[in-house]
């Protein structure tokens, strides 16, 4: 017995006749569907405060170049951090200067199992297996930024991981292995957006690397400790044993 007393077999025929008679409205109504699905995903004329839908693509600009910097991260450690009302955060009186030149750091974080790497105070130096690292001086500064840097030296530096290119390699924590996905106009965004911001002079230190000899006395009696693992400075010859 089917539905009401109707044979299920008259209730399949009746449905069969039913949908191919509306096929053309279903049809209609999945393409509305799609098309509000689609337009869902593309570019809003809203979105989160500060937003510029007209800089998610198009030619390379500097408008564009301020939205990838900004999506990216690039203030969360190359901006030093402080102390403000709400707890820590960029200092963008410096930003994107780098690691602060008066911050003296001479030797990599006293670190135990189960760590394996540490930040300053300014999030802007990185201690870990790969020795010391501090973030550059993103600022169009001629001296000690990036104001001697060609868009061609850039792009090379991001593509290849090497600083300028074909220097020492890009030390952790920089993502560069993902930023070096970023289209060719992408970069250049990028970089014309910083050659645009304020300059600062502040020259950053160079990486302190892997087993590094540490500074005189430290580890000495009386001087500073000195990190496990870490090789002693050579003892000094004038000294009789």
């Amino acid at each position: 017995m089917g539905f009401l007393g109707i044979p299920p077999k008259k209730i399949l025929i009746h449905m069969k006749k039913h949908i191919l008679r509306n096929s053309s409205f279903l049809r209609s109504i999945a393409a509305a569907g799609m098309t509000a699905l689609l337009a869902s995903c593309g570019p809003k004329g809203g979105g989160a405060p500060g937003a510029d839908s007209t800089a998610a693509a198009g030619a390379p600009s500097v408008d564009r170049g301020k939205y990838l910097v900004t999506a990216a991260g690039c203030n969360d450690c190359h901006t030093p951090w402080k102390m403000g009302p709400q707890g820590p955060g960029p200092d963008m009186s410096r930003m994107l200067s780098g690691h602060p030149a008066e911050m003296k750091i001479d030797a990599p974080a006293m670190l135990q199992p189960p760590w394996m790497a540490a930040g300053s105070m300014t999030m802007t130096a990185w201690s870990g297996p790969w020795g010391v690292s501090f973030t550059a001086n993103l600022t169009p500064d001629s001296a000690t930024g990036l104001g001697a840097w060609s868009l061609a030296t850039f792009d090379s530096a991001i593509r290849t991981g090497k600083h300028m290119g074909n220097g020492r390699p890009i030390l952790p924590p920089m993502p560069w292995p993902g930023l070096r996905q970023m289209t060719d106009d992408d970069l250049a965004s990028v970089y014309m957006f910083l050659r645009s911001i304020p300059a600062i002079s502040n020259k950053v230190p160079d990486p302190i690397m892997p087993g590094t000899t540490m500074p005189p006395g430290m580890g000495a009696p009386g001087g500073p400790p000195m990190p496990p693992g870490a090789i002693p400075p050579p003892p000094d010859p004038r000294k009789k044993k």
